[in-house]
């Protein structure tokens, strides 16, 4: 599958992956009226630096289950079974004439009596040519010279509903749509420019050169589909439940518009091509489940005078919209994009894969993953967890001085959050833990509890460069939250005083907070004394 690309020569998801930054908690403007688009915020983001986020999926039995309910796969299924013992085909292994109409009664596309509308037998047709491809049904023939049809050893699997083999025979049956979806005539043929001839008169076989157009419009348009289902695969991963639906004018709007720009005149009717260029494809992928799909409306080309509607020329209220195409990625859409993705060698976690060992499996791989959605992670390590044994695994973990160390502690307090009041107990018993007293304080203040002790100056100083440490890795250095948090230190009237204790704190993170001071606090007075620390720091060691 190839990697997403947008309009401003960046590269493709997946280069640079050391350096990745996930693009979390993204949204992009209302570009047409009623529906909001999910998807990636332009601000302080490098577009060669997206990684392709998690996303969460239904079990496999659940998807199983899914894909067994996809009419079109369950039209293969029981046509192979209705093959048993077996049944004759002709030499091109389809259906013989007199078992089309019967085929068609089968799956329930005619009536039992009367006659069988055309379209019914060349849908059972392409059931038929789907179970073959699936090796549903295996084809031979017999030493009478007759061909004939049988059930494959998959199929009694598969109806059974063991989830690798549906899955497997799901995603197999899924390319083969996909690829079929694709035509060389998907993308509007473009302008040859003023003077150039074509092709086959500026010399050169005229029989290669128009197979070679032909494999290059379907080489670009199957690039436009990979690109739209990855961008679909991204922008659901981070919608909230219930708003996976993606105008079209959107989508193709995020495959054209160079980032931070505004859509022109000449990007509307750009726009315009893509969503007539997709929506037979993703009209195509939507009979086999990965996709819920409302196509653009026909009448709009009659209402255009024949013309091809151009969208974002006026605000549309959501009905008008929803004429111009709608989109949802299904949950087995989800499947089958991050199995393509992985089989493309892209980082396409699951959420929750961090979270199936103990604590310090949870807290090591937050830390160290690029491209994770913490809070996820840490919901899905505490639900069903007794809160105490939980939360004295948790502050057990966050301990060390190593360099992720005030991280794993942040994250630590956050997951006691998930757990609640009720973690209270192994809170107290770290509060005069060196590492973690500052915080289990801060956190039992936070939770409403009583007799909560003040930490000596020590700990609260410790706990201050901590802490600040914790968002320094957690922001990678975003300029704007760190001022926030350095306008609330506890800094009085004596900052040289202040400051000139703060350099003595024995915290690997020292002179690298108060290097941070420095160079982005607002009071010059104030920065000022934080580099002389910072120095001081940087000497002591």
């Amino acid at each position: 599958m190839a990697g997403r690309r947008r309009k401003n020569g960046g590269a493709s998801v997946g280069e640079g992956a050391a350096e990745a930054v996930l693009p979390a908690d993204m949204e992009l403007q209302d570009l047409y009226g009623a529906f909001a688009a999910h998807g990636l915020d332009d601000e302080d983001l490098d577009d060669t630096a997206v990684l392709v986020p998690p996303v969460k999926l239904p079990a496999e039995q659940e998807l199983a289950e899914q894909a067994k309910a996809v009419p079109m796969f369950g039209y293969a299924l029981a046509l192979a079974r209705w093959a048993a013992p077996h049944r004759v085909v002709d030499e091109f292994g389809d259906l013989v004439e007199e078992d089309r109409a019967p085929a068609a009664r089968l799956l329930g596309l005619a009536p039992a009596d009367g006659e069988v509308p055309e379209e019914a037998e060349v849908e059972a047709l392409r059931a038929w040519s789907l179970a073959c491809d699936l090796d549903l049904v295996e084809l031979g023939t017999t030493k009478d010279g007759e061909h004939v049809a049988v059930p494959g050893p998959d199929l009694e699997p598969a109806e059974q509903g063991d989830p690798d083999t549906v899955l497997e025979l799901w995603l197999t049956a899924a390319g083969i749509v996909r690829e079929l979806a694709v035509e060389a005539d998907s993308l509007p043929e473009e302008e040859e420019e003023e003077g150039e001839e074509p092709a086959a008169e500026a010399g050169g076989d005229e029989d290669e050169d128009g197979l070679s157009e032909v494999e290059e419009a379907r080489d670009a348009a199957a690039e436009l589909l990979d690109e739209a289902l990855q961008v679909l695969y991204e922008t659901t991963a981070f919608a909230d439940p219930g708003n996976e639906t993606v105008p079209l004018g959107v989508l193709a709007a995020l495959l054209v518009v160079p980032e931070g720009e505004e859509p022109s005149e000449e990007l509307l009717g750009d726009i315009t091509d893509v969503m007539v260029a997709l929506d037979p494809m993703l009209g195509d992928l939507a009979e086999l489940g990965l996709l819920d799909y409302h196509p653009i409306d026909p009448d709009l080309f009659d209402e255009e005078d024949g013309e091809e509607p151009v969208v974002g020329e006026a605000p549309l209220d959501e009905e008008e919209s929803a004429r111009f195409g709608l989109v949802r990625l299904t949950p087995l859409g989800q499947y089958g994009i991050r199995q393509w993705l992985l089989e493309d060698g892209y980082d396409a976690p699951l959420v929750g894969e961090l979270a199936r060992g103990d604590a310090a499996e949870l807290l090591r791989g937050v830390c160290e993953s690029a491209n994770v959605l913490p809070e996820e992670e840490l919901r899905v390590w505490v639900a069903g967890r007794e809160p105490v044994p939980a939360a004295r695994e948790l502050l057990a973990a966050a301990r060390g001085d190593d360099a992720y160390g005030p991280l794993r502690r942040m994250l630590c307090f956050s997951a006691l959050n998930l757990l609640g009041a009720d973690a209270e107990p192994a809170v107290r018993e770290v509060l005069d833990d060196r590492e973690l007293g500052g915080s289990a304080r801060a956190w039992l203040s936070a939770m409403g509890a009583a007799d909560v002790p003040v930490p000596d100056r020590a700990m609260a100083l410790w706990t201050v460069v901590d802490t600040f440490a914790a968002q320094l890795l957690d922001s990678g250095g975003d300029a704007a939250l760190l001022r926030e948090l350095i306008a609330d230190l506890p800094v009085k009237g004596d900052p040289a005083a202040w400051f000139g204790e703060l350099w003595r704190v024995d915290h690997p993170y020292t002179a690298d907070v108060l290097e941070a001071i420095g160079e982005l606090h607002t009071d010059r007075a104030l920065a000022k004394e934080a580099r002389k620390a910072a120095f001081k720091a940087r000497s002591k060691g």
